[in-house]
């Protein structure tokens, strides 16, 4: 019997996905489920056939050159892949495999927890029962703001944008979107596009942040675009957190132009800025967006199926490069 191929695996994975793994290959785990050093994952992947890695993990160029020459594809378990050189991957000729297709709902249902968290001032009202702050019913105590009726702004109307419209269409909300082609009349459902993004700002008393991230949206969010949203508005973030400029969303909400944020993503996560932490009016998650059990087994079963396709020389299913 053939020896089985040698999958190295960066991080932990749900349990029914690793007996999938193991089952079919020879894994190399990483018991600790740190995240890895460059010169620990280029160990790791001495012998290995194939790599199977997150979104923590950052395969650079440099990285790349130096895997060994055993390596002959990489799955990445996550719909998005900035944190693999595609260049340096296709210069390499090694296929990139990504998880597409399966995260819609769950990151939907977070963007509403967002909105919802945000509107109506949830972070706060928590504290205040655990922090037992709250001592009186008031008819003024802790007002947070409708969702039900306001205009939706949704900047990026893929596969999650078209879910977050779906879902924010049982509170009536008024749709309106940019994104990079008009959709065909039967996927809008009556949401109005906006051929410029800056164009549909002013109409959104939510804006819901769903598009890619990488340079041509890199702090899209910043402080002119900010100031063309109307007074009050809350933002919602499940994309990337490279998307927004931290320092003109915070003072937006300090000043007290924006109601309120609700964000899942950040740039430099784990390590957010600071400051974050200190407002009360940013209702806060820690990256939870597909964090279901459903979705996350869907995800590991799609890197699995991109890495049986390439090992029995079939095409891969989700080939990025």
């Amino acid at each position: 019997m053939p020896n089985k191929p040698v999958i190295f695996v960066t991080r932990n994975l749900p349990e029914a996905v690793t007996q999938r793994l193991t089952a079919s290959y020879e894994a190399r785990l990483n018991p600790g489920d740190a995240v890895l050093s460059a010169e620990q994952v280029l160990k790791g992947a001495e012998g290995a056939d194939a790599l199977l890695v997150t979104p923590t993990d950052k395969l650079t160029a440099e990285l790349i050159g130096k895997l060994p020459a055993s390596v002959r594809m990489i799955a990445t378990f996550s719909v998005g892949y900035e944190h693999i050189d595609i260049a340096a991957a296709k210069a390499r000729g090694l296929p990139v495999s990504n998880t597409p297709d399966v995260l819609t709902d769950a990151t939907a249902d977070i963007a509403l927890l967002l909105m919802l968290g945000a509107a109506r001032r949830a972070y706060e009202g928590e504290r205040a029962v655990r922090e037992a702050t709250w001592k009186s019913w008031s008819t003024t105590y802790m007002l947070g703001t409708h969702m039900t009726g306001k205009r939706l702004g949704i900047f990026g109307m893929g596969r999650i944008g078209q879910a977050v419209a779906k879902r924010a269409r049982a509170f009536d909300m008024q749709i309106h979107y940019y994104n990079r082609r008009r959709l065909p009349e039967h996927l809008e459902h009556g949401a109005v596009y906006h051929p410029s993004a800056d164009e549909m700002l002013p109409y959104c008393d939510f804006l819901s942040i769903n598009a890619p991230g990488g340079p041509e949206t890199y702090h899209w969010l910043n402080a002119a675009r900010i100031a063309r949203l109307p007074d009050h508005a809350i933002v919602v973030n499940t994309a990337r957190g490279g998307l927004v400029d931290d320092t003109a969303l915070i003072a937006a909400l300090r000043s007290g132009k924006l109601f309120a944020a609700g964000l899942d993503v950040f740039e430099g996560e784990p390590a957010l800025n600071p400051e974050y932490r200190t407002l009360s009016n940013a209702f806060l998650l820690p990256h939870l967006g597909s964090a279901t059990i459903e979705t996350r087994n869907a995800m590991g079963f799609k890197a699995l199926d991109n890495l049986d396709a390439f090992f029995q020389g079939r095409e891969l299913p989700d080939r990025v490069v």
